[in-house]
C-alpha cells in the first residue's frame, strides 16, 4: 500500500507556551501524546522525523493540535509585513539629501503593466543633492518622468539626453512640517492595519474557542499574546515614525 504525504506545520513556540498534545488516530483507537512526554530529545526527534511532511494512510492520522498558535503566527506575520509597508512608505518622503531610496519604490504605467523604478532604471547619487536616474530601455524615459511628476516629492525631473536627473532644493521649515504631517498619516494608516488583524485574530480565535483539547485558558492566554503582538508592532511603528520625523525636521 503506498503512502500519500500530508503537509504539517510545527511550532517549538507552541510546545513550549501551551504544553500541547498530539493527537494519534487509527480506524479503532485515538493515543493522546502530552508534549510534556515527548521532551526535549523527544520533540528535537520528532521535528526532525516530521518537519514538513507526515505519512498518512487511510487509517491513521497524526494532528498536532497547534490551531491557536497558527492564529498568533499568522497574525504576527500580517504585523511583520503591515511594518515593512510603512518603513517603506517612510523611504519615499523627501528629507533634504538625495537617496534611490526616495523614487525606487514609485509605480510607472509601462509595457502595459506597473512597474517599480528599480526594476526599469539604474538609480545613483553623483551629489549629495542630485539623483540620476538611467533607463535601461530609452522607451521607459517619458512614464518614468511622468510618474515622478505624479509622486508626492514636490520635485520636477529634468531630461537630460537619455538621463533623467532629480534635483534635491534645501528644504523650508514650511516643508518639512508638510512632510511631517505626511509620516504621521503614514504611520497611523500603519496601526489601523495592525488593529484590523488583531480584531481578525480575536475572531478567529473566539470562533475556534471551543474546538476539542482547547481550554478556556489558553484561549485567555492567546488573546493575551496577540494583545502583546499589537502593543509590540505598535511601538515599532511609533520608533520609525520618530526616527523619521527627526530624520526630516534636521537641518
Amino acid at each position: 500500500m503506498g503512502f500519500a504525504l500530508a503537509k504539517t506545520r510545527l511550532t517549538r513556540k507552541y510546545f513550549k507556551r501551551e504544553q500541547p498534545y498530539l493527537l494519534v488516530r487509527t480506524f479503532n483507537h485515538e493515543i493522546r501524546i502530552k508534549g510534556r512526554a515527548l521532551g526535549a530529545v523527544g520533540f528535537a526527534v520528532f521535528a526532525v522525523i516530521f518537519r514538513g511532511y507526515t505519512r498518512a494512510t487511510s487509517f491513521v492520522k497524526l494532528q498536532p493540535l497547534m490551531a491557536l498558535d497558527d492564529f498568533l503566527l499568522e497574525a504576527e506575520d500580517k504585523m511583520i509585513k503591515t511594518e515593512h509597508v510603512v518603513v517603506n512608505e517612510f523611504a519615499g518622503v523627501r528629507t533634504g539629501k538625495a537617496s534611490p531610496a526616495l523614487v525606487e519604490n514609485i509605480l510607472v504605467e509601462v509595457y502595459g503593466s506597473q512597474m517599480r523604478i528599480r526594476e526599469l532604471a539604474g538609480i545613483t547619487t553623483p551629489e549629495p543633492r542630485t539623483l540620476a536616474i538611467q533607463p535601461w530601455d530609452a522607451a521607459s524615459l517619458h512614464p518614468i518622468e511622468k510618474a515622478i511628476q505624479k509622486s508626492n516629492l514636490g520635485l520636477t525631473p529634468a531630461i537630460q539626453g537619455k538621463l533623467i536627473r532629480l534635483f534635491f532644493p534645501e528644504l523650508s521649515e514650511e516643508r518639512r512640517q508638510e512632510f511631517v504631517k505626511i509620516v504621521k498619516k503614514m504611520a497611523e494608516d500603519g496601526r489601523v492595519a495592525i488593529r484590523h488583524v488583531r480584531r481578525d485574530g480575536m475572531e478567529q480565535l473566539k470562533k475556534h474557542g471551543h474546538d476539542s483539547g482547547v481550554t478556556e485558558d489558553e484561549v485567555k492566554h492567546a488573546e493575551k499574546e496577540l494583545q502583546k503582538l499589537t502593543d509590540d508592532y505598535n511601538a515599532k511603528i511609533d520608533q520609525h515614525l520618530a526616527a523619521k520625523e527627526k530624520e526630516i525636521l534636521t537641518v
